[in-house]
């Protein structure tokens, strides 16, 4: 497998694992109510199905960045490590029904071109 394979099926399963552990983290709080400081709010919490796929989520995450991070430039994997803000925000407005205000879509166009910036800048600057 080429590298440059390597890094996109790489960046891909992060995105694909930040992005579920995002949502699962949404859905298990959301299921769970308003914060309350007794014992029911926890519990409400770790009975959710939602808190241990975000949890698995973010420990597969972990290992596939530590992976990454063992063979690609650090500035563009840093960069690119950020788009799940993006993949979140198109995933809660497609499947949760949340709304897009044009203060999000301007961040998320400026989040895709600092990844791009750094990515080509990568790319210009390899052996």
């Amino acid at each position: 497998m080429s590298m440059r394979r390597f890094y996109v099926a790489g960046f891909v399963l992060l995105l694909l694992f930040d992005t579920t552990g995002q949502i699962g983290f949404k859905l298990a709080a959301a299921a769970a109510g308003v914060v309350q400081l007794d014992w029911r709010w926890p519990i409400a919490i770790f009975t959710n199905p939602w808190i241990y796929v975000a949890v698995a989520a973010y420990v597969g995450a972990f290992f596939i960045w530590m992976t990454l991070l063992q063979h690609a430039p650090i500035g563009p994997a840093f960069a690119a490590s950020h788009l799940e803000i993006v993949s979140v925000l198109v995933v809660s407005v497609l499947l949760l029904g949340e709304s897009l205000s044009a203060s999000q879509i301007a961040g998320s166009c400026l989040v895709l071109a600092g990844i791009g910036v750094l990515a080509s800048g990568a790319e210009s600057s390899e052996p």
